[in-house]
């Protein structure tokens, strides 16, 4: 599968803002719903934000050509592993928002969620 769009930053809160940005104007350019674009920002959140609770210092983004549009959210660095107490949050609004959401582990410890979102 060819990417689309890719991104790769430093995982602190300050940019996470630019990040759901960015992740709008894929969605835009992809043509889903206000509703589905909200939805892929909040779910892109969520895995950033599951992956910094583990200790990763970078995140990259890959958005992936194609119906639906594909997101892979991959950790980069020496995470700990170490689960978050909010991480059954991020979890549970992850499922209940995609429904199939796919998570890979490397070493034993979450290394990258993907998903897809929009028209099947």
């Amino acid at each position: 599968m060819k990417s689309i769009f890719e991104i790769s930053f430093p995982l602190k809160s300050e940019l996470m803002t630019t990040v759901r940005l960015a992740a709008g104007g894929v969605c835009a350019m992809k043509g889903l719903d206000i509703d589905a674009a909200e939805d892929c920002k909040v779910c892109i959140t969520e895995s950033l934000l599951l992956l910094k609770h583990r200790g990763y210092l970078t995140a990259n983004i890959f958005f992936y050509e194609g119906e639906p549009l594909s997101v892979r959210i991959v950790g980069e660095g020496e995470g700990d592993g170490t689960p978050s107490p909010e991480d059954d949050i991020s979890l549970a609004l992850l499922s209940a928002l995609l429904g199939d959401v796919e998570t890979t582990e490397r070493d034993g410890k979450l290394h990258s969620i993907s998903f897809e979102i929009g028209l099947k």
